[in-house]
């Protein structure tokens, strides 16, 4: 835990030093979660492997409730530190602090650009094209499993957010402006879900030589928008890992059930 009057971990780690590598961080956690992603890719292939197209799981159910299971302690423990203001808060705060002191204006611009894709506005457009998208394509159980991923996901941050009702970091760049509660992060969760659900739907779709391409860029992209928003002190580090942890295990829950129906169906098909 952070100790109580500098924010510095027992483990030595320091909000001063991580915000003066502050990129270099997000690189080397960038090239971590890609690795992470492909490794996982290529154990599902071979798990798959000799398995009819009917049979391919992409997400087994033992699978989808441990990570549920083990998302949802993960918030529910970093919702606990923010609600009784403990060590966490005082990391995220001298972590905001540190970012604000130490990152060049010029590099908060361009890290503006990036945590656009996560926009809200961008988000709602991108996923009413593809709702449309697949219905004209005739897959309408995924086209309301889609639908009803993306709006559950709004609705539960909204609803956390007007619970916990936490102040956003102050920042005067001016780069990115938010009026909206802090705690979880909406871009965080919004991306996990968002680029989650929308890999899934490409590998259920898609043929298999572009299955790695879609998880690789989906954890990319998730990484990017999610790590933009502590650089740009619109978000603490807290708001951000709770973000990330309830998008996992909503996304996970919803494109699992997905999963169930469409092998239900298959094996209807087959019998």
């Amino acid at each position: 835990m952070p100790d109580p009057a500098t924010g510095r971990g027992e483990n030595g780690m320091d909000p001063e030093w991580i915000s003066r590598h502050a990129l270099s961080l997000w690189a080397v956690l960038l090239a971590i979660a890609l690795g992470g992603a492909d490794v996982a890719w290529r154990r599902a292939v071979r798990r798959r492997e000799g398995l009819d197209d009917a049979a391919r799981s992409h997400l087994r159910p033992t699978t989808v409730v441990a990570v549920v299971v083990a998302m949802l302690t993960i918030a529910s423990a970093i919702a606990v530190e923010v609600r009784e203001a403990a060590g966490l808060t005082v990391f995220d705060a001298a972590l905001a602090n540190d970012l604000r002191a130490n990152t060049p204006r010029s590099v908060l611009q361009v890290i503006a650009l990036v945590t656009h894709a996560g926009d809200p506005v961008v988000v709602g457009v991108a996923t009413l094209c593809v709702f449309v998208a697949l219905l004209w394509r005739r897959h309408v159980r995924l086209a309301g499993a889609w639908l009803a991923t993306l709006m559950g996901t709004a609705i539960i941050n909204s609803a956390l957010k007007a619970w916990f009702q936490r102040e956003r970091p102050l920042h005067d760049h001016g780069f990115i402006v938010e009026h909206s509660y802090s705690f979880p992060s909406g871009h965080a969760s919004g991306a996990m879900v968002f680029y989650g659900m929308l890999a899934y739907v490409l590998l259920v779709l898609c043929p298999p030589r572009w299955h790695r391409t879609t998880v690789v860029a989906a954890v990319a992209m998730i990484t990017l928008v999610g790590i933009s928003r502590i650089l740009l002190q619109v978000h603490y580090f807290s708001d951000v890992m709770a973000g990330y942890a309830t998008g996992l295990a909503w996304v996970t829950l919803c494109a699992g059930s997905a999963e169930y129906f469409r092998l239900r169906a298959g094996w209807r098909a087959r019998t």
